[in-house]
């Protein structure tokens, strides 16, 4: 499926097309990566767990010291409008808040004005092949900084780590720090070992995952066991089951790590239930959200 531009975005309390968006050079996010972020899926044209994701954004605002620009009502109201002004059903809104524009200077400004963008994307979920076979993955030392529990803007890290699995064909790069799983470059990690699902808890080294925490309540609801506790890479390895989780990538296991497979060498019984249980819960919750505005 060839991807589908946006129509139109925000920026500033403007929405205009995106051809015409522009940010001055002096911005900090453009010279710093002085900035938050976040991403909200959209199902049926409403947003998911929005709550969760803006109370994350302000997190993020609260951690870097930057001002909120917007209430939560305020942020809500202007996602909608966004949502409503794209051709697509199912979207990925992106939304980000730099620090704003002020003299090249390390040091905070005291009266900048925060530069506020959006935009939204089809939201693309794994092709059904992908999700039959399972993916490959590679594994690499975690050398971000130690603060990854903030959707921060400066990426380059994560850049970096996602590209090493880009350059070799593969899905994922999933780190390690001191010899203990933490996250991969743009996904959470849950290892499945004797019927029970294990994942590293939150911290300060993981970005809290809205996914995550989704997985988790299945889990937790349909009896399969959950333990969160430091993960050694040689129990990722020996694994019976491997899976990654982001709010595009849905839950996708990874059958190959390193070249070595994972179990079996292919998507395990848990996660065809797990699953089985994420796409029941998109049907009958995320996409029930029209449903319940309507009523």
């Amino acid at each position: 499926m060839a991807e589908i531009a946006p129509t139109t975005v925000f920026l500033n309390g403007r929405f205009l097309p995106l051809d015409e968006a522009r940010v001055p050079v002096l911005d900090r996010g453009f010279l710093f990566g002085d900035g938050v972020y976040e991403l909200v899926p959209v199902y049926s044209r409403v947003p998911f767990r929005l709550d969760e994701h803006l109370a994350r954004l302000e997190a993020s605002l609260a951690a870097v010291r930057m001002r909120n620009p917007y209430a939560r009502a305020e942020w809500a109201e202007r996602i909608a409008e966004l949502v409503a002004r794209q051709p697509f059903e199912d979207q990925g809104v992106y939304l980000q808040v730099t620090r704003g524009v002020a003299k090249r200077d390390h040091a905070f400004p005291k009266d900048a004005t925060p530069t506020v963008f959006m935009m939204s994307n089809p939201l693309m979920t794994p092709a059904a092949e992908l999700v039959e076979q399972g993916a490959a993955a590679l594994t690499a030392e975690d050398f971000r900084w130690l603060r990854c529990d903030i959707k921060t803007t400066s990426l380059v890290a994560n850049c970096l780590l996602r590209q090493l699995s880009a350059d070799a064909g593969a899905a994922e790069t999933i780190l390690f720090r001191d010899g203990r799983l933490t996250e991969a470059s743009a996904s959470n990690v849950f290892v499945v070992r004797e019927g029970a699902i294990h994942a590293p808890p939150k911290s300060h080294l993981i970005l809290p995952g809205i996914t995550y925490d989704v997985v988790l309540e299945l889990a937790r609801a349909n009896g399969i066991p959950v333990r969160l506790r430091e993960i050694a890479r040689e129990e990722v390895f020996g694994a019976d089951e491997l899976w990654v989780s982001s709010s595009s990538r849905e839950v996708l296991a990874i059958v190959s790590l390193d070249g070595r497979p994972i179990g079996t060498g292919r998507p395990g019984p848990m996660f065809r239930r797990m699953y089985r249980l994420y796409q029941d819960f998109k049907r009958e919750v995320m996409r029930a959200g029209r449903q319940r505005q309507a009523a």
